[in-house]
């Protein structure tokens, strides 16, 4: 008798967890997604900024000990009267290959394809921005950062030109955007300053968010904390900006006007896949915002014809899912609480059910890095638990971006890392 057969769509923190979970030995696991590796996002600004290894803030889907199946491919759209997914093979350098699309059946069908850069059609950001979604994303970061500090050290260069070339435009003043402003600061007050004394001290780098603030999502507190933290840095901060367009050398940005950057990161939020905007017709997604699969507490998908109808061997989770009436942030630790939820189930088939228990998110304390061996930390410590900051919230991130990875070999190569960069700076001549 073979085994049911259970597709995962997606290997970003959700699918890389039921690939790595879900028994093989009760399930043929198929996993399809257009990246062969599953990516670390919040180790990503790290390793840009030189902290530790590349392949350390990534992890191939295909391993020796993960006994998956694995496609690299999209799915375009999919048959649920017929249990069956179309898939079109992903690599762009190959237009033949791409078209020869192909089908698979499923008995589970598990959705967790992620979602994309939000450039909010501003013109000119796909052409010219770099984004941090994946490794290749950091290593674009930090192969133009090293070739703008080469061009600014040529002699012919005017000073005009060095500080336009040195200028590090970041758009978004989430987490993310700071945490990668924090990387960048720490790293050109020390190797930079070292490496590059010529024109290091010209590098300046500056946020832009079309809020009133940066950092949203803590209370008023902790965001001001930080600003004035990144202030006191010199770094610019520029909220209530709104960015008209983008060409190779500027951002245009409403009653402001022109503003020269040799580098930009645009790290604003998240956009829908094609998958979910275009390919799933008969599913029920959110109407406002970011378009999201919804699901009932169990994850399992809603009907789009009948709005109270779910299809009972379809799931999903992830930045691409909510579940209805109970909205939840776009986070890695969401999507890998709901992967832990179907893993425990498929696993525990058929000696419990699927609808005994419905998912629960723990809430866990958001904190973030603000440079210096500073951070801030929302959640409790002292009587109003007002959260905290300063070193302690610093080796907090520190301590918990490791645990991120889920290789004990990776972290203790993290750690050993961090160790000798503290000993002897960082490896700029491997950067």
């Amino acid at each position: 008798m073979s085994k049911p057969h259970i597709i995962v769509v997606g290997s970003g923190w959700a699918g890389f967890y039921l690939a790595e979970f879900l028994s093989t030995a009760t399930y043929t696991v198929t996993i399809i997604s257009p990246r062969r590796t599953s990516a670390y996002t919040p180790l990503l600004a790290s390793a840009a900024c030189g902290l530790f290894n590349f392949y350390l803030a990534e992890e191939p889907v295909r391993s020796k000990t993960r006994k998956c199946r694995f496609m690299k491919a999209n799915v375009t759209a999919v048959d649920f009267a017929a249990r069956k997914v179309q898939c079109a093979p992903a690599f762009e350098d190959d237009d033949t290959i791409t078209n020869e699309s192909f089908s698979l059946e499923y008995d589970y069908l598990i959705l967790a394809p992620g979602c994309i850069p939000n450039t909010f059609n501003t013109p000119g950001v796909a052409e010219h921005a770099l984004f941090m979604k994946n490794v290749s994303d950091a290593m674009a970061m930090r192969k133009l950062l090293f070739d703008l500090l080469e061009k600014a050290s040529l002699p012919n260069c005017p000073l005009a030109r060095k500080k336009e070339l040195l200028h590090v435009a970041i758009v978004g003043g989430g987490p993310t955007g700071v945490e990668i402003t924090a990387e960048l600061d720490d790293l050109a007050h020390k190797e930079l300053h070292d490496l590059y004394p010529e024109v290091a001290h010209h590098l300046t780098i500056s946020i832009y968010d079309v809020a009133p603030y940066i950092l949203g999502a803590y209370d008023q507190k902790l965001h001001s904390y930080a600003n004035t933290a990144l202030l006191r840095r010199n770094i610019g901060i520029e909220t209530n900006s709104r960015i008209e367009r983008v060409d190779r050398h500027a951002l245009y940005i409403k009653d402001k006007g022109r503003v020269p950057y040799g580098m930009l990161l645009w790290v604003t939020g998240n956009k829908a896949v094609p998958l979910v905007t275009q390919h799933l017709p008969d599913v029920r997604k959110t109407e406002k915002g970011l378009t999201r699969i919804l699901t009932d507490s169990r994850l399992r998908v809603y009907q789009s014809q009948n709005l109270d109808e779910i299809y009972d061997n379809v799931f999903a989770l992830g930045d691409a899912a909510d579940i209805l009436n109970t909205s939840l942030p776009t986070t890695a630790e969401v999507a890998v609480q709901k992967a832990k939820y179907l893993v425990q189930f498929f696993n525990s088939l058929p000696s419990s059910s699927p609808v005994s228990t419905p998912f629960t998110y723990r809430e866990t304390q958001l904190v973030s890095y603000i440079g210096s061996r500073d951070g801030i930390i929302a959640g409790k410590k002292g009587e109003e638990g007002e959260g905290w900051t300063g070193r302690s919230a610093w080796l907090a991130w520190r301590s918990g971006s490791v645990m991120w990875t889920r290789s004990w070999r990776n972290r203790a190569v993290i750690l050993l890392t961090w160790m000798l960069n503290l000993l002897f700076g960082k490896e700029i001549a491997k950067m």
